[in-house]
């Protein structure tokens, strides 16, 4: 039976549209000479979309050209994030692509350290160091070296829709505080399935498919179930035991079982989940900052934001000079780096619905910081597939609460990392992988599945087969 689209969801289609396609072909830089004045990133593809808040950055770099002598180009990678992973580590290892600055996952850091395809960096590649978030610059180090500087963050956070919480008669319809629980949101189920609201299916919905998403939904579960959780040491050892893969695989099992999670949810990436949301299906939704400005511009006051219950997981990307470039060439490459993360520009990057990674770009008096270095984005345009958009960043929210001092803020200081490896991309495989007993097909008799006890256990034996330690 077809599903009649909402308005709201109708308004957030070109976003879905832009998250949805990786499409595209790379353009890589051709085999210049080392004299060159050019250097070239590669990076993932802009969620602000064409011309969006990165490439201003860039043209704003460029502008200062006769200051500095370089040119920069941005070389926007096609497909998925593993897809990109695979493309910059093949091309750096080849030399197919003659990548300057490599703008990479956090999770990747280790990785590509190890792997010598990236330099250690010195001062002249961070403007104000002790401005970062301390939390996001952790995940720039590798072997007690600097080997990126954080461009910009991200953590999961819980969006949902006062309205729902409104006609559902909630005792509370703002969940701005700290006090916020997955009980307690299992709680509202009753009243939200007895509301009468038009297209609601279910109380919430995530990112479970086989891909990253399950792996960050899976570490948040985790790490909410069992203090100081985790799976790797700071060395990339392995660390955790059978006992608590268990706790949090219950967690996990938990949150995510009918009746409250959205049926089709196992399948869901970021844009079916922001879908399903939009259309009103969902009263809550767990996703990234990235949203928030779209979001709020197409519900207005009935939209509410909240960190999200227990711990949530970083994200972001940060920059880095790869090992390739010539060493004047990766001078001029840390003097981007330094440009592009310095506070101005972090600045831009929040106005653009991206989380900032340095404290001071959430300390402007109003909610809207100053951006000089984008002037497409020096009146605050929202997140927008077509980077054309010239709305303003949203207000405060409707109890003066500031949506970036008081919640994505705090929520990136007490975010939780990934497992620190440079075999991340074997331990996220993994856990996709063992979490298909969970949200796969089932396998067992009469269509069973294990217990979480059992995932727990084969999970835990799989770890200790890739992991040292």
């Amino acid at each position: 039976m077809a599903r009649r689209l909402t308005a709201a969801s109708l308004s957030l289609l070109s976003l879905l549209t832009f998250t949805a396609c990786t499409g595209g072909d790379a353009q890589e830089q051709p085999a210049d000479a080392d004299s060159s004045p050019r250097i070239v990133v590669a990076s993932g593809q802009d969620v602000t979309g064409k011309n969006g808040i990165r490439q201003q950055l860039i043209d704003a770099w460029n502008a200062k050209e006769g200051e500095h002598g370089y040119r920069a180009r941005l070389v926007e990678l096609p497909g998925s994030a593993d897809q990109q992973r695979s493309q910059l580590l093949g091309a750096l290892q080849s030399g197919s692509a003659e990548y300057d600055v490599v703008n990479l996952d956090v999770t990747w850091i280790p990785e590509f350290a190890e792997a010598g395809r990236i330099r250690p960096l010195d001062d002249a590649a961070v403007e104000e160091p002790e401005d970062l978030i301390k939390s996001v610059d952790r995940t720039s180090y590798w072997d007690g070296k600097r080997y990126a500087v954080p461009f910009n963050s991200d953590v999961g956070l819980l969006y949902y829709r006062k309205d729902h919480l409104v006609k559902a008669s909630a005792s509370r319809t703002d969940l701005g505080g700290d006090d916020v629980s997955w009980d307690g949101l299992r709680e509202l189920r009753g009243p939200l399935d007895d509301a009468g609201i038009d297209d609601y299916e279910a109380i919430w919905t995530t990112q479970l498919a086989a891909y990253e998403g399950r792996t960050v939904n899976a570490i948040e579960a985790f790490a909410s179930a069992v203090p100081n959780f985790r799976l790797t040491d700071g060395e990339g050892n392995y660390v955790a035991t059978e006992e608590q893969l268990t706790t949090g695989m219950t967690e996990l099992w938990e949150r995510t079982q009918s009746p409250y999670l959205l049926e089709g949810s196992a399948e869901s990436r970021e844009a079916e989940s922001l879908s399903a949301f939009a259309e009103g299906r969902t009263t809550f939704l767990r996703h990234w900052p990235y949203v928030y400005p779209t979001l709020h511009e197409t519900f207005g006051e009935d939209l509410g934001v909240a960190r999200l219950p227990g711990k949530a997981v970083l994200g972001g990307q940060s920059l880095a000079v790869t090992s390739s470039t010539s060493e004047r060439r990766a001078a001029k490459a840390a003097e981007l780096i330094a440009f592009l993360t310095d506070p101005d520009s972090e600045r831009c990057l929040l106005r653009a619905g991206f989380a900032a990674t340095r404290t001071s770009a959430y300390e402007e008096a109003d909610t809207a910081p100053d951006c000089r270095h984008a002037r497409a984005y020096a009146e605050g345009p929202t997140a927008s597939p077509t980077g054309e958009s010239t709305g303003r960043m949203p207000p405060d929210l409707a109890d003066g609460t500031s949506y970036f001092r008081h919640i994505l803020r705090p929520a990136l200081g007490a975010a939780v990392e990934r497992p620190r490896t440079p075999l991340y991309g074997a331990v996220t495989h993994t856990l996709t992988t063992e979490l298909d007993a969970l949200y796969g097909p089932p396998r067992g008799p009469g269509g069973s599945r294990p217990g979480v006890a059992e995932i727990a256990k084969s999970l835990d034996e799989a770890l200790r087969k890739i992991l040292p330690g």
